[in-house]
């Protein structure tokens, strides 16, 4: 049976070089993302499902697991990337934007996987993986409401992993140490601190595929001459 893969939170970087590799690898694809503009293109190149939704707020998500249930069916995996920064000094910050970027950084999170595992643990299967950041374990000056959402982001998979692994809900968290941009040209033509995303979403199809015996809840990648 065609398995499924939801990604939610869709632009033109890691979110794309994961559907076209899933895609490739024979899954129908499921893209989401508050602007349908934003993934009419990349929709068209996999032939994929375009959801349009607000993942931080609660009744939205409801309603687009219900139009996934009636338009694309059963998933196999969902992937979880949206995040917002909110940069500044702690005396500085707007209680309003902190909010804000908390919840669609962290909330979003918990209520996607909500979505996600009432449908899976029914099943008995799936996949949930959540994309982090360098923030995710290190916070930074003036970086406070990042590494918050990101912490709370690592919190919830690690808890879910220790929660839904029993159930056969493989929950995994990849820590994306460092910038992403997509090579072109020769390795020397290409700065050697990026990540290129089209070997991150590689690691993502890997993990998808690791038998239950040796299941992995978090992978942290980063380019070579990435300072730890």
């Amino acid at each position: 049976m065609t398995k499924k893969v939801l990604i939610v939170g869709v632009g033109d970087g890691l979110s794309a070089s994961l559907a076209r590799i899933f895609r490739v690898n024979g899954f129908l694809v499921g893209l989401v993302s508050r602007n349908m503009k934003n993934i009419e293109s990349l929709g068209s190149e996999v032939n994929g499902k375009l959801f349009q939704c607000d993942v931080s707020n609660s009744s939205n998500v409801e309603n687009l697991f219900l139009d996934i249930d009636e338009r694309f069916g059963a998933l196999d995996l969902v992937v979880f990337n949206p995040s917002k920064r909110a940069p500044g000094a702690i005396t500085d910050l707007s209680v309003d934007e902190v909010k804000n970027a908390l919840d669609i950084t962290c909330l979003a999170g918990f209520l996607v996987a909500q979505q996600a595992a009432k449908r899976m643990i029914k099943r008995g299967s799936g996949a949930i993986f959540f994309t982090g950041a360098t923030a995710s374990v290190k916070g930074f000056p003036e970086s406070s409401v990042f590494a918050m959402g990101k912490f709370g982001l690592r919190g919830l998979a690690q808890s879910l992993a220790r929660e839904l692994h029993p159930k056969n809900i493989h929950i995994g968290h990849i820590i994306i140490d460092g910038s992403i941009a997509r090579f072109t040209g020769t390795e020397e033509e290409n700065p050697k601190i990026h990540l290129n995303p089209d070997e991150i979403a590689k690691s993502y199809l890997q993990l998808f595929f690791q038998d239950k015996s040796t299941w992995s809840w978090e992978l942290e990648l980063r380019p070579w001459l990435e300072n730890f």
